[in-house]
């Protein structure tokens, strides 16, 4: 994933990329084609890179356990400096680039920003409700006949005292 930037002048331009998930390094639980969006912005000393990306994943629900898929989306933006040497003085963090290249290649950029909006809690839908903790059905596809009345004999203890608080 490439992108030509010799010769152009200072203006912006978009370009789209796509391409079987495996081109850019990704494995299970992406599958299918990858889409990314460039907007490049180029200046005298300058290029602004605003990428979006998305692609469809596999994943399991943390709640219910079941496999669904979901349409994972990345967006970030880089600045590359077309410098030969750093300044030592600058405290921000950018990507130099000495001013003769000839081509950006973003394909690693694109493959992590995909990996780092996995989200922590993989979640079927928002308000999935999980599996009973008694029988273990999903309660997604309706209530079980467990009775949650029965307290546990462990608990017994607690509820007298929280009796005894509320007497008083």
């Amino acid at each position: 994933m490439k992108i030509r930037i010799s010769g152009l002048g200072n203006d912006t331009y978009i370009d789209n990329f796509d391409g079987d998930f495996k081109e850019i390094g990704l494995e299970d639980p992406f599958f299918g084609k990858y889409k990314t969006m460039v907007v490049l912005e180029k200046f005298d000393d300058q290029i602004i890179l605003e990428v979006s990306s998305d692609i469809i994943s596999r994943m399991i629900c943390d709640r219910c356990g079941m496999e669904f898929k979901k349409k994972i989306e990345s967006q970030y933006k880089m600045v590359y400096l077309l410098r030969n040497v750093k300044n030592s003085n600058e405290e921000l963090d950018f990507n130099y680039l000495a001013p003769n290249t000839n081509q950006i290649d973003i394909k690693n950029d694109v493959r992590d920003y995909l990996l780092l909006a996995i989200p922590m809690k993989k979640l079927c839908k928002d308000d999935c409700k999980g599996l009973c903790y008694k029988c273990g059905s999903n309660l997604n596809n309706g209530d079980c006949d467990c009775n949650f009345d029965e307290i546990d004999d462990r608990w017994k203890a607690l509820l007298d005292l929280k009796k005894n608080l509320n007497t008083n």
